[in-house]
């Protein structure tokens, strides 16, 4: 059966049952499932490569910015932070153009050749002691690199997990793009656990240790880039390119204003609660709990493992019940329950207190990031959708997401700590209109597949 041209002939919100063929039935259960793994190996370790910088600037931070105390140490990190995610829309852009002309394949091959080039910059960059200004110079340089990669892999990575899975089980196949995500952030945090308990010093991670876990990531790109080689192209994409040359994706993508400012209403909560309880979480239990790095580290770790297993579940949960329900309890709970929890969060006097805190944060925050992969490539039609998602959303994340950490240190460098709290909360409230105006793309997607 013909497959419809997937520009211009569904309207928002509408399938045409004409239109559905089996997209992934040429493909047989084995190659789908390795196909899907190899591209969520490969999403882990450019999540790990980007992850390390956060979770190692504690330890960094007096090698590029000597001066000040710790919060202004921490400030600049942060800033550096941010800046690499001015690079996502980038990334977005040319990256999901080049996905949807050239193949999901092979912009997956490419944004792992940059975060491993980035990565391996910052690994080799001198000090401020050494080579004075240059260094972080050129940590923004590398931070600018990863985020031009990163701003790419979530458009892509989105696209392809959630045309490669089946109708039936899209939901819980496309969750593994934040269970990934969260494994590489943890596995981050795993090679910072060991550095800290049992190989090196708290002076030796200061002086060189913190270079380690950057090695490594440029090392595990390389190991991504070999099983990436080895996926299929999506069924979606080849039989979309198959009805004739590509179009102008920028035109056709401003043609769908709805669809993209649904895609900034969702993200913009979510991604501010996200970068706040898996990010900034870890700094603010140490800058103003005052716990200490070690246990601050292990409650990150712990509460982010079990965060991951939550995602296939409540993805698994979207595909019986739709997307709509999980977005809309998150933006609920999300708007009634930051300001308290993070207020208890930075009087907390227990290490267990704080991890049940952060875990029923993070419970919260999984109706948005279980699914919102799944639910952004459900909007648009094949010939954009890598585009559709990536670019918006990397938008949003840039100026919200990003700079939530930024946000939050400023707040308490002036004395008014609890107005982070606050703006999260605002921010949830502003998605939780979006979710209850959008309609449940489950039942209006447009990925075309009869599985």
């Amino acid at each position: 059966m013909p497959i419809t041209g997937s520009a211009g002939k569904v309207g928002f919100g509408t399938v045409q049952p004409c239109a559905v063929t089996a997209a992934v039935a040429d493909l047989s259960p084995r190659h789908r499932l390795r196909s899907i793994f190899s591209g969520s190996v490969g999403n882990l370790v450019e999540w790990y490569d980007w992850y390390v910088y956060a979770a190692f600037s504690l330890y960094f931070a007096k090698s590029f910015f000597p001066q000040g105390d710790l919060t202004a140490q921490l400030l600049n990190t942060a800033a550096i932070f941010a800046v690499g995610f001015l690079m996502r829309p980038i990334g977005g852009w040319l990256l999901g153009i080049y996905a949807d002309r050239r193949g999901r394949k092979a912009a997956l091959l490419l944004s792992v050749w940059m975060m491993c080039g980035g990565s391996l910059m910052i690994a080799i960059t001198p000090g401020f002691e050494q080579i004075g200004i240059a260094a972080p110079i050129l940590l923004v340089v590398a931070r600018l690199i990863q985020g031009l990669s990163v701003g790419g892999e979530y458009g892509t990575s989105a696209t392809y997990l959630s045309e490669m899975a089946t109708r039936r089980h899209r939901g819980f196949w496309s969750s593994f793009q934040y269970v990934t995500l969260i494994l590489g952030h943890l596995l981050a945090l795993g090679v910072l656990i060991l550095l800290q308990r049992v190989f090196l010093t708290t002076e030796e991670l200061e002086a060189w240790g913190w270079r380690i876990p950057f090695a490594i990531g440029a090392v595990l790109a390389l190991v991504a880039l070999w099983l990436r080689r080895r996926m299929d192209e999506t069924e979606s994409f080849k039989r979309d390119t198959a009805q004739g040359p590509r179009r102008n994706v920028m035109r056709e993508l401003l043609a769908h204003p709805r669809e993209l400012a649904t895609v900034v209403g969702l993200t913009l909560g979510g991604t501010v609660a996200f970068y706040t309880y898996t990010t900034y979480t870890h700094k603010y239990l140490v800058n103003t709990a005052g716990m200490d790095r070690h246990d601050a580290t292990l409650v990150n770790a712990l509460s982010l493992f079990l965060f991951m297993l939550i995602q296939p579940l409540m993805g698994a949960l979207s595909d019986r019940i739709g997307r709509r329900p999980l977005l809309i309890g998150f933006g609920v709970l999300g708007a009634l329950c930051t300001v308290p929890i993070l207020s208890a969060l930075g009087q907390v006097q227990t290490v267990w207190a704080a991890f049940v805190l952060i875990m029923l944060a993070l419970v919260i925050v999984s109706g948005y990031t279980s699914i919102n992969a799944v639910v952004k490539a459900e909007l648009f039609p094949t010939s954009i959708r890598a585009l559709g998602v990536g670019l918006p959303y990397a938008l949003t994340v840039s100026i919200f997401g990003g700079t939530a950490e930024w946000v939050a240190l400023w707040f308490k460098s002036v004395g008014a700590e609890s107005g982070f709290y606050w703006y999260v909360s605002g921010c949830i409230a502003c998605s939780l209109l979006v979710y209850l105006w959008m309609p449940d793309t489950q039942k209006t997607s447009r990925i075309v597949d009869a599985g």
